[in-house]
């Protein structure tokens, strides 16, 4: 699995404003992730992302 900055990242769990889309701003041994609905930023543990993605929509 490869995730990349840019990328969107559909999560299993959806975010209190109803969104399941994250954006990621920075990548290595954690995440920074941004909410595609209500861009509340957040900061994940690869290990919890990598277990809790369920799509991956690549930029172009």
């Amino acid at each position: 699995m490869q995730i990349e900055v840019g990328d969107i990242v559909t999560l299993k769990k959806k975010h209190p404003c109803g969104s399941f889309d994250w954006e990621v701003l920075r990548s290595g041994a954690d995440f920074r992730l941004k909410c595609v609905g209500c861009s509340h930023q957040i900061m994940i543990a690869r290990t919890a992302l990598e277990k809790n993605v369920k799509a991956i929509k690549h930029k172009d």
